[in-house]
């Protein structure tokens, strides 16, 4: 019964959980119950009739995304399973193992951690005879992961900076992409950057995944980025 899902809310949650459809914003406080309207949504979208693989869940932490699918799977039971109810970097992950190969990835492509990603830094500022006192890995690292959360290609960070100290950066960056591509490798920013080129660039993919997702739930909006935004914007 829908009644159930509904009793113990307050008339401004209760609008939020039935709203009918179109975009919906829900401004609220910390505690107020954001989490737990987003998913009753879920489960009144459900009760509605929409199949459970027209939903795409997402929320910015793994810790988040396991507390969403408990609490959908407490109310709707197995039809939390065939949702996709997760992170937006775990989200574009599937969409890349499926589809990436347009975009001449593997669909066995590794992800590189923190470490990974900084050893491989090393070695292209060795390449260049650039020392690591003047350019130290994290700096570079953080400047080239800025510039892919804008969704900035090294040629397009080039031409947004012309100090001599970023230009620099800039040709690290576009040997650093480069040999993550030859080493069939992503880190964790290409993730997002990656799969809004993916949708970009293949029209076909991204209207499949248009026709999917009937319902998209956002938790933590406000703490979007570019790319996330574009993401979010492709895929609605």
């Amino acid at each position: 019964m829908l009644t159930d899902l509904l009793e113990d809310l307050n008339p401004a949650q209760r609008e939020a959980v039935t709203h009918p459809g179109g975009p919906v914003l829900v401004l609220a406080g910390a505690g107020s119950g954001k989490t737990r309207v987003l998913t009753r949504r879920v489960a009144y979208l459900l009760r509605q009739g929409v199949a459970p693989h027209q939903i795409l869940a997402i929320t910015f932490t793994n810790k988040a995304a396991r507390e969403m699918r408990e609490r959908v799977e407490q109310l709707v039971g197995a039809q939390a399973r065939d949702m996709w109810i997760g992170t937006f970097h775990a989200s574009c992950v599937r969409i890349l193992r499926r589809d990436g190969y347009r975009i001449g990835y593997d669909r066995n492509f590794i992800i590189l951690d923190e470490d990974d990603r900084r050893s491989v830094l090393r070695e292209v500022l060795k390449e260049r005879n650039l020392s690591e006192t003047r350019y130290p890995p994290q700096a570079v690292g953080a400047l080239i992961s800025a510039a892919k959360n804008q969704l900035l290609d090294p040629e397009a960070f080039a031409s947004r900076h012309r100090d001599f100290y970023r230009q620099q950066v800039a040709m690290v960056y576009a040997a650093y992409q480069e040999r993550l591509q030859r080493n069939g490798a992503m880190d964790f920013d290409d993730l997002l950057m990656q799969a809004v080129r993916l949708l970009e660039e293949a029209p076909d993919v991204l209207a499949a995944y248009q026709r999917r997702f009937v319902h998209i739930l956002v938790d933590e909006y406000q703490d979007t980025n570019h790319a996330q935004y574009r993401l979010l914007r492709l895929l609605a």
